[in-house]
């Protein structure tokens, strides 16, 4: 093992050496096993390897330029192949004694450098340029943002922390979750480093809320006090102002802090004085600068007073606000937070990647993070129950997503443009690595390697699936020309002007004199004009070819064949201007390298090309469900693009078919139609339509509005290609559909499930019921009884059944909500209804039997919607029981007297119960029929001295009915199901909860 680690560190990339963790993965071991192999074998880290080669460039560099900023240092390095943040550069530049000393500006800063002599001092010095790089800024880079929708919050507070003589008090404001302490401890951190603060100066944290019911205590807290201030004050007590002398103390929430604490607070912020509660005699002295947060409108939550001492105010922003690409880098920071604590890869797939991107998160970063830690930790259920688990890797699908998450996927019209720019298909985080470096889109050097790297990523992800060769060019080359095209819209919109010193700042003198030569050949050949915007990328890409090649790292051009016999004339003209670089550079350039000048040069010769067909879509089902998804898809998506055709339950195949071959030709536009069907005979209609009319179609089953979108998503990009579409929708979406192209389809075995939220046992009850009324079914097809507490666990179950079986219907006492699969209630089985429907879709007849082989259980005679309430609001137990009671009247089910008895049964005997819940009930002589009110409560109330409830049953029940309160008992003490009952949204939803077949 130890010769194995050796070769691959010498072969390794020496701009970007292999971290322990990469080395564990390609070896098969743990990243400790690596750390101690390496360690006996006398090899330093990544770090070290990379230091040496980092030195040696960064001299290169800076030998031509001493006074350039790291910014700018770091940038160059990355267009040289290295994968470095700024940082490591500024921590390097700093080892080698390298500092920035064009001091000569004019306009100067207190904050924004310090210049060679004052490098090491305790504090910056005022007046010095704004170019250079302060000492500990470094702190503020690891802020997500940094750069830019925080960038002047960040500029703020290292103005409030430098501000002479030991900075300014700062008041940070904004709602829940948006980082306000993390800003705090930057801030703290930033103050260390650049010396306004000893290393070993306190950072204390006190929240506010936390003794908000108690001013006394609080102040306590804050300032001390003397012993005999209060009753419980034996000794005197240090406060936290005096702990945080000499350092910062962050008050949190501090609109909780009562006026009184706010005038002692600014005594101290004023005078720098205070005293403890109880003392009288002599104040005492504090150094302490003050941080405060607030999510309150301070206007009307602090005194003015209060107000007026602190002057820095920072208002951060809400996590809808800031930019796209920063909330992706904040996801991609949680997720590898996550997988390093649970030390298993992460792989997040496309769809569930855009609805974290999409969806409404007012809690902002701190909800996000909760949500992702609950994500992983369903996650981490799911992969502990892999039998062997071969596969090291957590999947996070859409399935994993809790509901408020999925509802992003209304936010995907007025996304979608900057969504596609950064969601190509799934995302890995690996354990231990460093953040995915994320594509500053305001920076030109990244466009340097960027095709580059996007070739390398899908190529190992594709390698990693067993995908062949030829199969992983043609995938990547159908998005390569997509992917020129954002870079060139991309480097448009961020740099419209943009001017030859600037361009040769970043590729270099030569690049630019070489290219001019190369634009003479390409507009000679070409007739065409090359604008600055194509002459700065082919600029900047040569850059990065001509490092690749020094480097010996391969360069691929999936799309070379395509473009030798679809772009011949581009080919020859960009071979003839890569013969350029060649005699001007000693380089020998690859094939692969004049296709992708091939492809620039493409973008003048059809800068605007005509609009060319999409793929089709056509979506059909059973039921009226299709048109409904189509129109989501396009609404959603700003299209006109699906067709929706609906297939009722009694209609004939045939008609059915021939509506869905005119959508078909409809649809078509030269590139072929994509049938998303449901079940049943409507999977063979593509192979049918397809041999009528010649229109090559594919087809997909076990459609869903997700899948609708997705499959509309991809079918409106440019170049699209049907198989791409049907095999990426195939791959994308396991476990949420299958995919069954028409000349491969799976035969199934038909399947029913009968489904009810109490129990496997009564949903078993529905399958003997079924058996009973409609003799012979179980011949035809599979009855799979399916009882589930949680509704989303219906849906994974329902799932896993549609793995193996073909699922025709769904039979119960409550309706999943699945667009996929028609529902049949018990109601409908009952009333022989069912017996039509099932036929209908198993194409035979059914005979049901008479409903008198249904017994159903006392609690479907006394339960009824209308002495249901969802949510009420009540404030009292005596509000609950006169509401509940007039139901009852209001419905016949009781008289007048029912109250008072009600009132009476109380005082007697205490009608609370477990789990929360409350059974009041009356005598029957005040019962005309026996009925069951029902009250789930919106918050609890007080029902007895120390007991609540959120639940109350009324009974009110008749001589003849006493095993009533014996059945519901059988719910009511069961914890699933009243957690269950807690979430139902209608009273027919809470009905359906309590019916029991025998």
């Amino acid at each position: 093992m130890k010769e194995r680690l050796i070769e691959l560190i010498e072969n390794e990339d020496k701009k970007n050496p292999y971290t322990d963790g990469q080395i564990a993965k390609i070896l098969g071991l743990s990243r400790g096993q690596v750390t101690t192999l390496r360690m006996e074998i006398d090899i330093p880290n990544s770090r070290e390897r990379l230091k040496s080669v980092l030195v040696k460039e960064i001299n290169d560099i800076l030998s031509k330029n001493g006074n350039m900023s790291d910014r700018k240092l770091t940038a160059i390095l990355k267009g040289r192949g290295f994968d470095i943040s700024r940082y490591s550069v500024a921590q390097i530049r700093k080892e080698l004694g390298i500092v920035t000393e064009n001091c000569s500006t004019g306009y100067m800063s207190t904050y924004d450098c310090v210049s060679k002599e004052n490098v090491n001092a305790k504090r910056p010095v005022e007046g010095v340029c704004s170019e250079a790089k302060i000492a500990g800024e470094e702190t503020f880079e690891e802020l997500i943002g940094y750069n830019g929708s925080l960038k002047l919050q960040i500029q703020q507070a290292k103005a409030a922390v430098l501000y002479p003589p030991h900075g300014l008090h700062t008041l940070i404001i904004g709602p829940t979750g948006t980082g306000k302490s993390m800003l705090a401890e930057a801030m703290y951190r930033f103050a260390i480093k650049c010396g306004k603060l000893s290393e070993s100066a306190p950072f204390v944290v006190f929240n506010c809320a936390d003794y908000a019911e108690n001013p006394q205590l609080l102040i306590s807290q804050l300032f001390g006090h003397v012993k005999g201030a209060f009753t419980g004050a034996h000794t005197d007590k240090e406060g936290l102002v005096e702990k945080a002398n000499g350092g910062i103390l962050f008050l949190d929430e501090v609109h909780r802090l009562p006026s009184e604490g706010q005038e002692l607070l600014y005594y101290l912020l004023d005078k720098g004085k205070f005293r403890r509660l109880g003392e009288t005699g002599s104040t005492r002295k504090a150094n302490v600068m003050i941080i405060a947060a607030t999510t309150e409108d301070i206007q009307s939550s602090l005194l003015l007073t209060f107000r007026r001492r602190i002057p820095m105010v920072i208002e951060l922003p809400l996590l809808s606000s800031r930019p796209l690409i920063e909330r992706y880098m904040i996801i991609n920071n949680f997720f590898n937070k996550e997988a390093t604590k649970i030390g298993v890869s992460i792989e997040i797939s496309g769809e569930a990647l855009r609805l974290l991107l999409l969806y409404d998160c007012p809690g902002n970063i701190g909800q996000l993070q909760s949500d992702i830690q609950v994500i992983c930790a369903r996650g981490f259920l799911a992969y502990m129950s892999i039998p062997h688990r071969n596969n090291k890797t957590i999947k996070i699908d859409l399935d994993d997503l809790p509901p408020h998450i999925r509802q992003g996927i209304l936010n995907v019209q007025k996304r979608l443009p900057e969504i596609e720019e950064m969601v190509e298909s799934h995302l890995l985080i690996n354990p231990g690595e460093d953040k995915e470096e994320i594509f500053d889109y305001n920076n030109p050097y990244v466009l340097s390697g960027e095709i580059y790297r996007y070739i390398e990523k899908k190529y190992s992800e594709l390698r990693n699936r067993g995908m062949g060769e030829s199969e992983i060019k043609r995938q990547i080359g159908g998005q390569l020309e997509i992917r020129f095209k954002r870079v060139m819209r991309r480097f448009e919109n961020n740099f419209p002007i943009m001017s030859r010193e600037e361009l040769a700042e970043i590729v270099g003198q030569d690049i630019i004199d070489m290219v001019d030569k190369m634009r003479f050949i390409a507009e000679k050949g070409l007739n065409k004009r090359m604008n600055n915007h194509i002459f700065a990328c082919i600029s900047i890409h040569l850059n990065a070819a001509i490092d690749r090649i020094r480097n010996n790292k391969t360069i691929i051009n999936p799309r070379l064949d395509k473009i030798k016999s679809d772009y011949k004339r581009e080919y020859y003209i960009a071979r003839d201007m890569i013969q350029i670089l060649e005699d001007n550079t000693g380089i020998k350039f690859p094939d692969d390298e004049v296709g992708f000048i091939a492809m620039y040069l493409r973008m003048l010769t059809s800068p605007e090309e005509v609009a060319v067909g999409k793929v089709g879509v056509v979506v059909i089902t059973h039921g009226h469900v299709a048109k409904g998804m189509a129109e989501v898809a396009n609404r959603l998506l700003g299209v006109n693009h699906a067709i929706g055709i609906e297939m009722s339950l009694d209609e004939k195949p045939e008609s059915a078919l021939l509506r869905a071959t005119e959508a078909v030709k409809i649809a078509n536009e030269g590139k072929g139609v994509i049938l998303l069907v449901d079940m049943g005979s409507l999977v063979t209609f593509g192979e049918i339509i397809t041999q009528r009319t010649g229109i090559p179609t594919r087809t997909i089953s076990r459609v869903d509005t997700v899948m609708v979108l997705e499959t509309v998503r991809r079918a409106i990009l440019p170049d699209a290609e049907i198989d791409d579409i049907v095999e990426d929708i195939g791959g994308d979406m396991v476990g949420i559909s299958r995919l069954m192209p028409v000349n491969s389809q799976v035969v199934k075995d038909s399947a029913i499930i009968t489904i009810c939220i109490t129990g496997e046992g009564t949903a078993m009850r529905i399958k003997n019921l079924l058996m009973k009324m409609i003799p012979g079914i179980n011949d035809r097809v599979d009855i799979i009884p399916l009882g589930v507490l949680d509704s989303e666990d219906i849906n994974l179950a329902i799932d896993r059944i549609k793995a193996e079986k073909d699922v025709i219907a769904i039979v119960g006492t409550l309706n999943p909500g699945r667009k996929d699969i028609p529902f049949i209630s018990i109601e409908d089985v009952i009333n022989g209804k069912a017996a039509s429907k099932l036929g209908s879709i198993l194409d035979i007849d059914l005979k049901v039997l008479p409903e008198s082989f249904i017994k159903l259980s006392p609690l479907s005679s006394v339960i009824y919607p209308e002495l249901i309430r969802i949510h009420p609001e009540y404030h009292s137990k005596d509000e609950v029981l006169q509401d509940l009671v007039q139901l009852l009247i209001d419905n016949g089910f009781v008289n007048e007297k029912f109250l008072l008895d009600v009132y009476r049964r109380e005082i007697i005997v205490p009608t609370l119960i477990e789990n929360g819940i409350a059974i009041p009930h009356g005598t029957p002589e005040n019962v005309y029929k026996s009925g069951v009110a029902i009250a789930i409560l919106k918050e609890p109330i007080k029902w007895m001295e120390k007991n609540v409830v959120d639940i109350v049953f009324m009974f009110a029940v008749k001589e003849d009915d006493r095993e009533i309160p014996a059945y519901l008992y059988r719910f009511i003490k069961n914890k699933e199901f009243v957690r269950y009952l807690k979430q139902l949204k209608t009273p027919e939803y809470v009905k359906n909860a309590f019916i029991d077949l025998n």
